[in-house]
């Protein structure tokens, strides 16, 4: 009988348990590291979150550029005007109700 000697065996197979290695490392990475399947569902909380808070975001800027619309210096809204005036003054309560007469 012709054995192969362990040396062999050892050399034949080392190529193509180094590239199993290889693969398992990189499967492993692909579902379970930080760029990873599993980390999907934490992005899409992460995009809700940060959906909600460009929303916001929108809605603050809409309104400065409202207001910069009313202080137009070629038509002053005199309404917001007295109100910016009025509040910057001091002479606005916090329990004060302003009721619009249009």
């Amino acid at each position: 009988m012709n054995r192969v000697p362990l040396v062999q065996i050892v050399r034949t197979a080392a190529l193509p348990a180094v590239a199993i290695l290889i693969i398992g490392y990189f499967a492993s990475a692909a579902l379970v590291g930080p760029n990873g399947l599993f980390a999907l569902g934490g992005y899409r909380t992460q995009l809700q979150a940060k959906t909600a808070e460009l929303q916001r975001f929108e809605a603050a800027r809409d309104r400065l550029r409202h207001h910069a619309k009313l202080l137009d210096p070629s038509k002053v809204d005199p309404d917001f005007g007295e109100e910016l005036v009025r509040r910057s003054t001091g002479q606005v309560r916090p329990d004060e109700i302003i009721i619009p007469r249009n």
